[in-house]
């Protein structure tokens, strides 16, 4: 008898942890695919901040940078951050095809988001130090990495959370680059 109820906290635990699993890797009936979340910022100007550079990099990052410079993306990422890790190969590729990359590095140690770069490779045309996270808070972050698409006018045309992949640069991003470059 004892062994039964012993065992019904141990089921209940399992089971909820298989749903909060569930929902977080977006499988089964009613997952969500948090990469597809809205964003208030879409088709906004982007917000105003200026960042000074990484430790190692002559170039900070400033709203006006992102202004003048055409269709860019802007990636925010961390040398802590898994995922970042895992789509920082896509990001190269990106870079090498002539997509312009500006990156805002989230609260991270000076020294690690270099080592991070020279690891795996630098694929930022500018790299901005959030250190205190207030300008990533502007901007809405709330998962690492999110990249947002922005216009040669300064305004957000998408944002996408969660790693890049080529399924994304595929289906969404070279689309949407095309589109908006046409224009």
């Amino acid at each position: 008898m004892f062994a039964r109820v012993a065992f019904l906290p141990v089921a209940v635990v399992f089971a909820v942890s298989v749903l909060f699993a569930m929902y977080l890797w977006q499988v089964g009936p009613g997952g969500k695919d948090i990469s597809t979340l809205p964003s208030a910022l879409i088709d906004k100007p982007v917000p105003e901040f200026e960042l000074a550079p990484i430790e190692g990099r002559q170039l900070g990052l400033k709203s006006s940078d992102l202004k003048s410079a055409g269709l860019s993306l802007v990636n925010v990422w961390a040398s802590w951050c898994p995922p970042c890790r895992v789509e920082h190969p896509y990001l190269m590729s990106l870079a090498e095809k002539g997509v312009t990359i500006f990156g805002i590095n989230y609260r991270d140690k000076p020294a690690d988001a270099l080592r991070f770069l020279k690891s795996l490779g630098d694929p930022y045309k500018r790299i901005g130090a959030d250190t205190t996270g207030r300008v990533s808070i502007d901007w809405g972050i709330y998962g690492y990495p999110e990249t947002f698409l922005v216009d040669r006018t300064g305004r957000i045309r998408y944002r996408h959370v969660g790693p890049i992949s080529p399924q994304v640069i595929e289906t969404v991003l070279n689309p949407l680059m095309d589109k908006i470059a046409a224009k």
